[in-house]
């Protein structure tokens, strides 16, 4: 495909899946409509996953600093008295 660039992204490109093949302003111009709702619904979908990814990391993150805060805090509290 010559519309497809794996290199560096381009001047007035459009970033258009996380894999970095890029999609030249001109090349989405010329695409038709359902190119376009093709490469937008798969360029949501890899969003969402994303997002719940960082959720999912966020909550487990938060429960493990959690506990070894509550940890640190009794061992604390047993050899400052």
């Amino acid at each position: 495909m010559d519309h497809v660039d794996s290199g560096r992204r381009k001047k007035g490109a459009v970033m258009a899946n996380d894999n970095g093949f890029v999609i030249t302003k001109e090349t989405w111009e010329n695409m038709d409509e359902e190119q376009r709702s093709w490469i937008l619904f798969d360029t949501m979908q890899r969003n969402t996953t994303e997002v719940r990814r960082l959720r999912k990391w966020n909550k487990t993150t938060g429960l493990a600093g959690g506990v070894l805060g509550g940890i640190a805090a009794t061992l604390g509290l047993k050899w400052g008295t």
